[in-house]
């Protein structure tokens, strides 16, 4: 059972990975839940109470930082708070549209916009646009670390 646990959890861990980067999925709860599969399928031996609180603190983390990442680089690049909804916003119908082509373009043209909308000049919406793309990206880059760091606890804990 072990084994097959590890399996299902390295599935799970590459699913989530995949999620990361296509936002589609929700990739760290694939992590997370492959560390859960793991766990039932050894009656948690090896994986305590405090690994999954310490599990679950870094999953809170990774929501975090999925929340302000775009908002944090559009708003660094002098977007509104609705350029930083507009990025988000992009990010899901760029992936509609355009597949994994439109994780960089979803952003910026949803940021750019947006910012056209409400009145602003060309300029200044594609230096918002520029933002969320930026603020997406390095979120996605932080998301990634986050979980490797999430997956190298797990294995060293079954190790």
């Amino acid at each position: 059972m072990e084994l097959l646990g590890l399996i299902l959890a390295v599935i799970f861990f590459i699913v989530g990975f995949i999620g990361t980067v296509l936002p589609i999925l929700p990739g760290v709860i694939f992590v997370f839940s492959g560390m859960v599969v793991y766990g039932i399928m050894t009656n948690f031996h090896e994986l305590n109470i405090y690994f999954f609180l310490l599990q679950s603190v870094t999953m809170m983390l990774v929501f975090v930082i999925d929340f302000i990442a775009s908002a944090v680089g559009t708003r660094r690049f002098d977007g509104s708070k609705q350029a930083a909804a507009g990025g988000a916003f992009g990010i899901v119908i760029g992936l509609i549209v355009l597949g994994p082509l439109g994780i960089a373009i979803g952003p910026f043209v949803g940021a750019v916009g947006v910012e056209l909308i409400s009145g602003k000049d060309m300029n200044h919406a594609i230096k918002s646009g520029f933002g969320s793309l930026i603020g997406i990206l390095g979120g996605t880059i932080l998301k990634l670390f986050t979980e490797a760091i999430m997956i190298s606890y797990f294995f060293i804990s079954i190790s």
